[in-house]
């Protein structure tokens, strides 16, 4: 094979390598910056698809987060809040995220990442209240869920960390005091979230005692549900509001019910002939 030919294969692999590791950083690239549902942002974030347009991954809200006035140090370490989402991370990169075990909202009162937002991708309309008041406790950053099966407040235990740690003490979660039927003259003491009152900080999280937190914090559009228009609390004025302007055309569709009634009622029974 002459030398020609020989430097002309050698290139063609070099190139073809160079290309399938290109594609791999540039399809790695793509998928961490798709969508991640289950990302905890900065409080005034607006739903995951507008923040993801809007934000310019600018680091300003990371950096105000960094420098805020009321740090917190735990075994002489500082805590850090939000993070700035680098490759690794399976966060879309460069937007701001926390976790919250090991790094929680502290709840600032002048909540500073959120007026460090230049392009309204963190926004104090996110953080208003029904009489349109701006505070850190009108922020909707998650929502706490308790796991019973591992919290030991449900084992019998005497564990309150998690509700001691809720800077929304007796608002976001509360203590339900109920029988020990196993032993009858003990109580439980079960913690109880209110998730429209809990902010989605995480502080809760990261103080629970178990090995792995038995309270976790996630997205609310993730985690919560929706009545839908249909059903309304007729007792409550509020919820009256919320579907006003309803349609009447509303349907809800399952497998069942495109069955008819006796169809549906009668499934599953076998009839003595």
């Amino acid at each position: 094979m002459d030398n020609k030919r020989r430097t002309f294969l050698t290139n063609l692999i070099q190139a073809t390598a160079a290309a399938a590791v290109g594609g791999s950083i540039v399809g790695a690239f793509v998928e961490e910056n798709k969508d991640k549902p289950l990302t905890l942002r900065p409080p005034g974030a607006l739903k995951e698809e507008d923040f993801l347009k809007t934000c310019i991954r600018c680091g300003l809200c990371v950096e105000a987060c960094k420098n805020r006035e009321n740090k917190v140090i735990i075994d002489g370490k500082e805590i850090e809040t939000l993070k700035l989402a680098a490759p690794g991370d399976k966060k879309p990169i460069g937007t701001p995220y926390f976790i919250p075990r090991s790094g929680p909202c502290f709840m600032c009162d002048d909540i500073p990442c959120l007026f460090a937002c230049p392009t309204g991708a963190l926004t104090p309309d996110m953080c208003k209240n029904d009489k349109g008041e701006v505070a850190i406790d009108f922020a909707k950053m998650g929502v706490a869920v308790i796991d019973p099966s591992s919290c030991i407040a449900f084992w019998g235990l005497q564990c309150t960390a998690c509700y001691r740690a809720c800077p929304e003490l007796d608002k976001a979660i509360t203590i339900e005091w109920r029988k020990n039927e196993r032993t009858g003259k003990h109580a439980y003491r079960i913690p109880v979230v209110h998730e429209e009152a809990c902010t989605g900080c995480g502080m809760c999280e990261m103080a629970c005692v178990t090995e792995k937190a038995a309270i976790k914090v996630f997205p609310r559009e993730v985690f919560l549900g929706k009545a839908g228009d249909r059903y309304v609390k007729g007792w409550d004025k509020k919820d009256e509001n919320r579907v006003k302007n309803a349609s009447t055309k509303t349907t809800t569709e399952t497998g069942r019910s495109q069955k008819s009634a006796i169809e549906s009622l009668n499934e599953g029974i076998q009839w003595d002939q």
